[in-house]
C-alpha cells in the first residue's frame, strides 16, 4: 500500500528561513497541510536558537531580524536568547497557523515518479513538486583534525556543546576559532578559567564603525559569487570581520583576546607549535563553525565539482525545483527572510500559479 502523501511543496526546517518561506507560501494562497507542509526535526519552536547556551542573552545577539509580518517587541535583553526567540517563533507559528510537524527527521530527498520529489522522513514519505530546504548549519559542527588529537587526555568540545563558562572553572582552556562564537566564549570563560589561550588559522580582522547597508551588500556579493561557482559558502566573519565593540576592546586590552597562530599538534597534555612552544591545557574548545546540513539532498546529486551546490538565485542551478534558503548569501536573519520570499515567487512560477514575468 502506498501511503505517500502529496503536496505542492515541502519546507524542511522551521528556523528563520523555513518560517519565512512558510509565511510567504501562506500569503500566496498555499494552504498548510493541503498544499505545503513544514517538517522540523527539533523538539520545539526556535530553530537552532533553542540550543544556544544560557549565557547568550538576547542583548548579546547581533542582527536578529524580525520574521516577516510580526515584529519581536519588548524583548528583555537580559533573558537567554534561546527563551526569547523560542517563544517568538512559537507565537509566530501559531499566529500564522503554519502547522509545523515535529519532531520529524528527513532522511533523504530523491527523484520520485512523475517528475515529483520523494521526501523520505521518520514520519512517512511526502511527494512534492517543489522543495524549500531551510536546514541551516547547526546540525553539522565542523571539527578540524590535527595530529595527536586522539591522544589528548583532557576534554574536547565544540561550540554546539557549549553550555556556559562555569564548566571551565579552574581549568586551562584553549579556544580555537576566530569568529564571533570564539571571541564570545573567550570573554565569558576568562573570569572562570585558570588560563586561556586563543588560537586561529588566520589573524582576526576587526571591523570598526557601523556595518551599513553598503557593507552588507558587498559581503553578500562575495558569498553569492562563491555559491554561483558551486563552492561551499564561507563563514560570515570571513567576509564581514569582527565588530570592534566595547567588549572586544576590553578583551584586547586585558590580554584575553591575544591571538596566537594555530598550533601544529595536540599532545596528551596540551598543544605544541613547531617552534618548540608548548601550552598545557585541560580543555580544548573548538569554535570552528558549521557546515551546511544538506546530506539528505545527496541522492539528487546537486553538488558541483567545487564541493558546494551551484546556485541561481535561491534554487539549485541543476534543479529549479530545489530551493535552498538560509544557505550561502541568505545565511543571515534578514537574508533568510528575503530568500524565503524569492523562493516562493519562483515556486509559484514553476507550478504555473502565475505567468512568468516578461
Amino acid at each position: 500500500m502506498n501511503n505517500t502523501r502529496e503536496v505542492e511543496a515541502v519546507v524542511i526546517g522551521a528556523g528563520q528561513a523555513g518560517l519565512a518561506a512558510a509565511y510567504h507560501l501562506r500569503r500566496s494562497g498555499f494552504g498548510p497541510e493541503r498544499d505545503f507542509v513544514v517538517l522540523d526535526h527539533s523538539p520545539g519552536p526556535g530553530g537552532a536558537w533553542q540550543f544556544r547556551w544560557p549565557s547568550l542573552t538576547y542583548g548579546k545577539v547581533h542582527g536578529m531580524h524580525a520574521l516577516p509580518g510580526m515584529e519581536l517587541t519588548d524583548a528583555d535583553p537580559a533573558r537567554p536568547s534561546a527563551e526569547v526567540i523560542g517563544e517568538y517563533f512559537d507565537r509566530y507559528e501559531r499566529t500564522f497557523d503554519l502547522r509545523v510537524r515535529r519532531p520529524v527527521d528527513v532522511r533523504a530527498v530523491r527523484e520520485g515518479p512523475g517528475g515529483r520529489l520523494l521526501v523520505e522522513t521518520s514520519d512517512g514519505d511526502w511527494s512534492a513538486r517543489a522543495l524549500i530546504n531551510a536546514t541551516g548549519t547547526w546540525d553539522r559542527p565542523f571539527w578540524p583534525r590535527y595530529p595527536g588529537q586522539e591522544t589528548f587526555r583532557g576534554r574536547q568540545l565544540h561550540t554546539a556543546q557549549y553550555s556556559g563558562p562555569e564548566e571551565f572553572a579552574g581549568q586551562r582552556a584553549v579556544v580555537v576559532g576566530g569568529g564571533a562564537s570564539g571571541t564570545q566564549h573567550l570573554l565569558e570563560i576568562a573570569s572562570y578559567a585558570t588560563a586561556t589561550t586563543w588560537v586561529t588559522r588566520r589573524p582576526p580582522v576587526f571591523r570598526e564603525g557601523p556595518f551599513d547597508e553598503e557593507a552588507g551588500r558587498a559581503a553578500v556579493a562575495l558569498v553569492e559569487e562563491r555559491v554561483r561557482r558551486g563552492l561551499p559558502p564561507r563563514s560570515v566573519v570571513s567576509v564581514t570581520g569582527l565588530p570592534l565593540n566595547d567588549a572586544i576592546r576590553q578583551g584586547i586590552e586585558d590580554g584575553v583576546l591575544d591571538r596566537q597562530p594555530m598550533f601544529d599538534r595536540i599532545t596528551p597534555t596540551g598543544v605544541d607549535w613547531e617552534d618548540g612552544r608548548h601550552i598545557d591545557a585541560d580543555v580544548i574548545l573548538w569554535a570552528t563553525g558549521f557546515r551546511a546540513a544538506i546530506d539528505h539532498l545527496a541522492p539528487l546529486r546537486l553538488r558541483a565539482p567545487g564541493g558546494g551546490i551551484r546556485m541561481e538565485g535561491t534554487h539549485a542551478a541543476a534543479d529549479p525545483r530545489i530551493h535552498l534558503v538560509g544557505y550561502g548569501p541568505s545565511a543571515s536573519t534578514i537574508g533568510a527572510n528575503r530568500a524565503g520570499r524569492a523562493a516562493v515567487r519562483d515556486i509559484r512560477r514553476l507550478l504555473a500559479r502565475e505567468p512568468v514575468a516578461a
